[in-house]
C-alpha cells in the first residue's frame, strides 16, 4: 500500500497532517469564499476527482482475495473516511446535472402558456440551489479535520472591563454572560455557575461557568476576546445629552476535556476561605463556605462560592483550577502547531476587539469576518439569531481551513510529484 507518484493513493489525507490552522488576524483573504464558490474552483475540483477514484480503487481492493488482514485494516480505516465525501461530491455533481436540465427547459420555456411550468421549474431549481449549498458546506466540513477539543466541555469566564462615565461595562457583562446562559439552555447544554461576582449597581464584575454537551468547545471556541458595547447610559448626564459610551467586557473559553490529566501537588496550593457575597438569603456573609485556591507556582487564582457546602466549592474551584492549567498544555501544543498565520482562539489574543454591539444603531459586527447583524436584543437573547452568528463564524473558519490546506497542497505536489 504506497503512495502513487503524484499523490494518487494516500493512506493518511495529508488534509490530516497538514498542520495549518485556522485564523481571523489581520493577513486573512480580502474577500471571504462561501461553500459554493469555494467548490467551483479548479483545484477544489481536482482534489476532489481525485478523492473519488482514490474511493473506487480502494473499494476495488477491498473485494481483493490477495491482501493481508493489516492491509484490510488499513483499507477499511481509509474506506470509512472516503466514503460520505465521495457520496456527498457526487450528490453535488448529481444535483447540479439536474440544475443543468432545468435550466435548458427554462430556456425553451417562453411562451405565455407555459409560464405556470416555468414557475414550477424555478422553484425546483431553487430548492435544488439550496440543497446544493448544504452538500456543499457538508462536504467541506467533512474535509476539515474535527478540532482535537471541539467536542469538549468548556469553562466560560466574564469580565467587565473599564470605562469612563458609568457603569455599562458591569450591566454589559451581564448581559454577556446571561446571553451565554441562554445559548447553553437553546443547545440543550448544561450550564453551572462557578463563580459570580455582581457590580454594586445591579452588573457585573467578574463570572465562571461549566458548561457541557454536545460540541460545546466548537461552538463556543471564538466567542474568547474583547467585545465592545456602545450605547447611551440609561441615567445621568449622557442620557440626557444622549452621548455615547464606550465600554468592553472580555470573554475566556477554556476547554476542559472530560478527562483533564493534570497533577495537582496540594503542597503547591494555597487555599482560602471567605464568606459568599451577593445573592442567597441568610447564608450570605454568615458562614466562610466561598473558596479561593492560589497555584503557587504560577499564581493561577479561582475562587468558588456558588454552593453553600464549603467542599463542594473547593472541588468546583479545584476542576476550574485544573482546566487553567491544562489550557496551558494546550497553548503549548498550539504554538508548536500554528501556521505562519496567527492563531486566534478565545483563550488568546485576549486585547484584540472581536465584535462590537452598537445600541443605537442596533448593530452587531463581527470584525473578523465583517459580518454584520441586526437586532442586539435577538442576539443577546442567545438563542436562534446568536447560534446564526456562531455558525458564519465556524463556516468561515472551515472555508478558510480547506483554502489554506489547497495552497498547502498545491505548493508540497508543486515541489515534486
Amino acid at each position: 500500500l504506497g503512495l502513487h507518484s503524484c499523490g494518487f493513493w494516500r493512506p493518511k489525507s495529508l488534509l490530516d497532517a497538514a498542520g495549518f490552522t485556522l485564523s481571523f488576524s489581520s493577513r486573512r483573504r480580502k474577500t471571504h469564499q462561501d461553500s459554493r464558490a469555494l467548490w467551483k474552483r479548479e483545484a477544489v475540483q481536482k482534489y476532489l476527482e481525485t478523492l473519488s477514484k482514490e474511493y473506487q480503487q480502494v473499494s476495488r481492493l477491498l473485494n481483493a482475495d490477495s491482501i493481508n488482514d493489516l492491509e484490510q485494516r488499513t483499507l477499511r480505516k481509509r474506506w470509512t473516511h472516503l466514503s460520505p465525501i465521495a457520496a456527498a461530491f457526487q450528490e453535488i455533481k448529481e444535483a447540479e446535472r439536474e440544475v443543468e436540465e432545468l435550466e435548458a427547459m427554462c430556456r425553451d420555456l417562453d411562451s405565455r402558456d407555459e409560464k405556470q411550468l416555468l414557475e414550477l421549474a424555478l422553484e425546483e431549481k431553487e430548492t435544488l440551489d439550496k440543497k446544493i449549498n448544504m452538500l456543499c458546506r457538508k462536504l467541506f466540513q467533512l474535509l476539515v479535520p474535527k478540532g482535537k477539543y471541539d467536542g469538549s466541555h468548556v469553562i466560560l469566564e466574564v469580565t467587565a472591563g473599564r470605562t469612563t462615565g458609568g457603569d455599562i461595562c458591569q450591566q454589559f457583562t451581564k448581559e454577556m454572560f446571561e446571553m451565554y446562559q441562554n445559548y447553553a439552555d437553546y443547545k440543550r447544554w448544561t450550564f453551572d455557575i462557578v463563580n459570580y461576582t455582581p457590580a454594586e449597581i445591579g452588573g457585573l464584575h467578574h463570572a465562571a461557568a461549566h458548561i457541557s454537551g454536545d460540541d460545546v468547545y466548537r461552538h463556543l471556541k471564538y466567542e474568547g476576546g474583547t467585545h465592545r458595547v456602545q450605547r447611551i447610559p440609561e441615567t445621568g448626564l449622557s442620557s440626557r445629552m444622549q452621548r455615547i459610551h464606550t465600554g468592553t467586557m472580555s470573554v475566556i473559553v477554556l476547554p476542559q476535556p472530560a478527562e483533564v490529566e493534570v497533577k495537582v501537588d496540594a503542597r503547591d496550593l494555597r487555599i482560602d476561605t471567605f464568606r459568599a457575597k451577593g445573592a442567597g438569603g441568610q447564608h450570605v456573609n454568615k458562614t466562610d463556605s466561598a473558596v479561593r485556591i492560589v497555584h503557587l507556582p504560577t499564581g493561577l487564582a479561582v475562587e468558588c462560592q456558588q454552593e453553600r457546602s464549603q467542599l463542594l466549592n473547593r472541588e468546583m474551584a479545584l476542576r476550574t483550577l485544573r482546566a487553567k492549567l491544562y489550557q496551558q498544555v494546550i497553548e503549548k501544543q498550539l504554538s508548536q502547531e500554528q501556521s505562519a498565520r496567527k492563531l486566534q482562539l478565545g483563550t488568546r489574543a485576549q486585547s484584540e476587539r472581536i465584535r462590537t454591539y452598537n445600541f443605537t444603531q442596533d448593530r452587531v459586527t463581527d470584525h473578523r469576518i465583517s459580518y454584520d447583524a441586526r437586532n442586539i436584543k435577538e442576539i443577546l437573547g442567545g438563542k436562534e439569531a446568536l447560534d446564526k452568528l456562531i455558525n458564519r463564524l465556524l463556516e468561515f473558519a472551515e472555508m478558510e481551513a480547506v483554502t489554506e490546506y489547497l495552497e498547502n497542497l498545491q505548493a508540497l505536489e508543486g515541489g515534486g510529484c
